[in-house]
């Protein structure tokens, strides 16, 4: 499979990235970010871009994948509401948009546990309505990545502080079904991306099952 991936420089797609270069099915990850990942594998190919607004739709290097794992955000704590929406919202409905065969892609957008068009928090309003506009871009394949907690990679430096507060209570979260390995999202996108699924939102409990699907 050849992956087209959003965020690598972030705490969950840094995680992806490593997980999927390690896993024999991926030909290949194109890594499209402001910055360079500081990654070097004989799979991964990085493509630079300041302004993701400013993609084209004849753009060559998007041609031939089977994937987008657009998983680049921010959080919307401190964040202006005009720019949470342009992040996590018009950036990836454009990407969406600028990609060419889509009915032979698979696209999955990173949302979050709690994303519902009636939640009382602006994020989830915002992610819900970019869910639901994926859905009517003509892919092969749509979802709505719904994780919670996330346990990193071997090897991340791209660690949030949240993110060490949180492991402590990891085996616990395991156990009520919201806590998933960064192998576990990688593995699970992948298993969407062969596979299909029987419903849009992805949650811990669905990862957590797709990962222990046989890929191909």
């Amino acid at each position: 499979m050849k992956i087209i991936l959003t965020g690598a420089t972030g705490y969950v797609g840094e995680g992806a990235l490593l997980e999927l270069l390690k896993i024999d099915e991926v030909e290949k990850v194109l890594s499209v970010s402001r910055k360079s990942t500081g990654v070097s594998h004989e799979k991964l190919e990085e493509y630079i871009v300041a302004d993701f607004m400013t993609l084209k739709k004849d753009d060559a290097h998007f041609k031939g994948y089977d994937a987008v794992f657009f998983i680049a955000g921010i959080t919307s704590v401190g964040t202006p509401k005009d720019v949470y929406v342009r992040i996590s919202q018009e950036i990836p409905l454009h990407f969406a948009d600028i990609m060419p065969d889509k009915e032979q892609m698979t696209y999955i957008y990173l949302s979050g546990a709690g994303t519902s068009p009636t939640g009382k928090q602006f994020w989830q309003q915002v992610k819900s309505k970019t869910e639901a506009e994926i859905q009517t871009k003509g892919f092969k394949r749509t979802f709505g990545f719904r994780p919670a907690i996330m346990k990193w990679s071997k090897g991340q430096k791209h660690i949030q502080t949240m993110q060490y507060l949180f492991m402590p209570f990891y085996p616990l979260f395991r156990i009520f079904g919201l806590a998933n390995s960064m192998e576990e999202i990688a593995r699970s996108m992948l298993t969407l991306t062969c596979a299909g699924y029987n419903k849009f939102e992805i949650s811990p409990k669905d990862i957590r099952m797709l990962a222990k699907s046989r890929l191909m």
